[in-house]
């Protein structure tokens, strides 16, 4: 799960144009600045592009309520990436 989790900070950081940003579990939109809508759907476009998965409607308006964090958007993934898990 490391690995992904670097992965996705590597996307955080391109898609928010910041090197210095480092993701936590209990990171969420609130406390990047930028993260509104639009950089969400660009944040899972990445995303998908880098790890070749899919993720549904519900699962992107899932990410985005209140209480989700990076902690859901990495378990979300890794569930993608290793279903059988």
């Amino acid at each position: 799960m490391e690995q992904v989790r670097d992965s996705v900070q590597e996307v955080f950081r391109e898609v928010f144009d910041d090197d210095e940003i480092v993701l936590h579990d209990a990171t969420t939109a609130g406390d990047l600045e930028g993260w509104d809508s639009l950089m969400h759907i660009n944040l899972v476009i990445a995303i998908e592009k880098r790890f070749a998965v899919r993720f549904a409607t519900a699962e992107i308006s899932w990410l985005k309520e209140d209480g989700q964090n990076v902690g859901s958007l990495l378990e979300l993934l890794t569930r993608k990436l290793h279903p059988e898990a």
